[in-house]
């Protein structure tokens, strides 16, 4: 990237956020804290009104605004993925405000890109797989935004699956997260005085009530799902797999922890790492004698248990 560019896309970073620290710029497009301070001397002196704090950072001019972005043919199209994305993993909500998004960001674009777009459009389609995401329920996605961001305690009815009831909570919301085809927000339950991962499928109804939350006490979802795995007893485990199974094996073991795999003596030997051995082991029965477990024993034990009762129930 020439210094011409580079000038332009930091001074696009700048007014992406409202405050942005050096260090945070030289990560971004690979410079030196020198090479940084020295272009953002330049954008100032070319007269972007650029306001510099010791020790907190860089900020724009509340008021300044760049010309209309131009999108790269290669910009355009990646929005265009996520917005498939969109359409199949968010609410409706969520996805009316993205495609209205979509509809101004091709209203910039060059004619020829336009045309790109659209043809790309037509051949692009995205599949979740063997599991639906549920649509059938409002996922509340826009008001836990606004939730977190104003950082306001919530009001639900959840419904637990496992327990089978529906209960009434106040909560403060630190983030979502989407994982194993959900989304999921973590928050502090002030029923349960604990941290909660609550799906948004399974709430009934939701108020962001008026009172606001201190979260200084809270971490950042990045910490809370970092301490989590690493408060997670997590088991070793050595499945060797005959070619056939392994290679239509495809995804499902990276449901079960999968960490690496090698071929030893005509067969493929995975590593895992799991917290919940016993689910493991009725996942691996699915493969019957194409499986062996290497180690640890104490999951043969496991498996054994299973099968004897297998047994007896179809006996």
């Amino acid at each position: 990237m020439n210094r011409v560019d580079r000038l332009h896309a930091i001074l696009v970073h700048l007014q992406s956020k409202k405050r942005v620290t050096a260090q945070e710029l030289a990560d971004r497009f690979d410079l030196s804290l020198r090479t940084v301070y020295r272009d953002v001397k330049a954008l100032d002196e070319s007269g972007i009104p650029i306001i510099g704090e010791a020790g907190i950072g860089y900020s724009i001019m509340e008021g300044y605004r760049l010309p209309p972005v131009m999108f790269t043919q290669d910009e355009a199209s990646s929005l265009l993925l996520g917005g498939k994305l969109v359409q199949q993993l968010t609410d409706a909500s969520v996805k009316k405000h993205f495609d209205t998004a979509m509809f101004k960001i091709k209203a910039v674009l060059r004619s020829t890109d336009k045309d790109y777009v659209e043809q790309l459009d037509e051949r692009i389609a995205v599949h979740t797989g063997p599991v639906p995401v549920n649509t059938s329920e409002q996922l509340y996605l826009s008001t836990m935004h606004q939730a977190i961001v104003d950082k306001k305690v919530i009001h639900l009815e959840y419904f637990s699956s496992y327990k089978e009831e529906t209960t009434l909570r106040d909560a403060e919301p630190i983030g979502l997260f989407y994982y194993a085809q959900a989304w999921h927000f973590i928050g502090w339950c002030r029923l349960r005085k604990d941290y909660r991962d609550f799906r948004l499928d399974r709430i009934r109804k939701l108020v962001i009530k008026e009172e606001r939350f201190d979260d200084t006490p809270h971490p950042s979802l990045k910490e809370y799902i970092q301490q989590m795995t690493e408060e997670r007893e997590l088991q070793e485990i050595i499945v060797s797999f005959n070619k056939e199974a392994a290679r239509y094996m495809l995804l499902q073991k990276y449901y079960q922890g999968f960490v690496s795999q090698e071929e030893k003596q005509g067969r493929v030997h995975m590593r895992f790492l799991t917290s919940y051995p016993e689910p493991f082991c009725r996942w691996l029965l699915m493969y019957t004698n194409s499986a062996r477990i290497e180690s640890p024993s104490s999951l043969k034990e496991i498996v054994k248990k299973l099968l004897q009762e297998l047994a007896a129930h179809y006996k």
